[in-house]
Parts: C-alpha cells; structure tokens; sequence
C-alpha cells in the first residue's frame, strides 16, 4: 500500500475528505521525521518504533565483474 492508497482507504473508513487525511497525514509523517532528525524516538505503542541509528558501510560488488 502507498501514500495515496492509504489516504484513499483512511478516507474511506473515516467518511472525511481525502484532501483533510493528506493534510493530516503528511503533518504526522512530517513530525516523525522532525524528531528523529532530531536524536530523538517516536515510539507508537500497537504500531512501531522509529529511531535514526548508524551502520557500518559495507563493501559493494558489481555484478557484471564479479569485483
């Protein structure tokens, strides 16, 4: 499901206007993302956790060369 189906079906269940789910959804995901940049957690109890975290890089190989 993308961004545009989600706000199709919570429009759907909610009986608001599509535009006002876009509104309201993208102010969500907004400031998610606000906070995490930030350093912080946003932890969504029944749903999920979201946190920025550092990796390792890893070592690529180009499939055409095997290198």
């Amino acid at each position: 499901m993308n961004k545009t189906e989600l706000v199709a079906t919570v429009a759907e269940v909610s009986g608001k206007p599509k535009a006002d789910v876009k509104e309201v959804l993208e102010a969500l995901l907004g400031q998610i993302i606000k906070t995490v940049k930030s350093g912080e957690e946003v932890s969504l109890v029944g749903f999920g956790t979201f946190k920025s975290a550092e990796r390792a890089a890893r070592t690529g190989r180009n499939p055409a060369t095997g290198k």
